[in-house]
């Protein structure tokens, strides 16, 4: 049976290695769909579909951290079959984060081979504080134009909108209620990405993921916005992963 929590670009059996992706705040697996191109052909694409959006349109997406990273650690540990890289892109990264101290704590993170992070301050530092999950729904769509990353077909008609909106406040509520509960740092390698132009997070903000692990760490910083990844430097993006996995296998 079809797990509802990951879509496969494409399913890939005999793959040597997972990455598995989180989406950003208001964002679906359908972020992560171009990727298995630019990557190599041993690693398989797996990005998490959270409930309240696209195909699970109908089901109540999280407002909380705890009950979501303990949900998809669960469902996660079940893919730890071969190597496997967590990759998190804003909200995602704290999630990615929280979901590797659940595996690690369970004993079940043997093939977890690293954590990448983009796009967002480190876990220590807290919630990014942006109360966007009250604002109006004008307002709110407003904020999501100016961040970008949200198809302007979608914001521009209101029956999409409509849909969109739940797991949009859902998501921004989960940021901004989360809080660090301290823990030991992860002993895997932890790589961080961010965006030269990225108003939401410093580049101190990010240098602050060094504090959890005890592992390598590297910080590149990118030409672009909060969605780097999908501008002139998504390429170069792509190049330092594909060379990552291939060093996790």
């Amino acid at each position: 049976m079809r797990n509802p929590w990951l879509l496969r670009f494409p399913a890939r059996p005999d793959a040597r290695l997972r990455l598995l992706c989180l989406p950003g705040a208001g964002s679906t697996a359908a972020m992560y769909r171009s990727w298995s191109r630019e990557l190599p052909d041993d690693v398989e694409v797996c990005a998490v579909q959270l409930p309240g959006r696209a195909g699970r349109l109908r089901e109540t997406p999280f407002t909380a951290m705890e009950p979501l990273a303990d949900a998809l650690a669960e469902v996660l540990a079940a893919e730890l079959d071969r190597p496997a890289v967590l990759f998190g892109h804003s909200l995602g990264s704290l999630i990615g984060y929280e979901v590797a101290c659940r595996l690690r704590d369970a004993g079940a993170d043997g093939e977890v081979r690293e954590l990448m992070v983009a796009a967002h301050r480190a876990p220590r530092l807290g919630s990014a504080g942006l109360a966007y999950h009250r604002l109006p729904t004008e307002q709110l769509m407003t904020v999501m134009a100016g961040l970008g990353g949200t198809p302007a077909d979608v914001l521009a008609r209101p029956e999409l909108v409509r849909l969109a909106e739940p797991a949009m406040r859902a998501d921004f509520e989960v940021d901004y209620t989360y809080r660090h509960r301290d823990r030991p740092p992860l002993a895997l390698p932890v790589s961080v990405f961010g965006g030269t132009g990225d108003t939401t997070v410093s580049e101190a903000e990010l240098a602050q993921w060094r504090t959890h692990t005890t592992g390598e760490f590297t910080l590149r910083m990118l030409r672009g916005d909060h969605f780097f990844h999908e501008g002139p430097s998504g390429a170069e993006l792509l190049s330092l992963i594909g060379a990552r996995l291939l060093e996790s296998v």
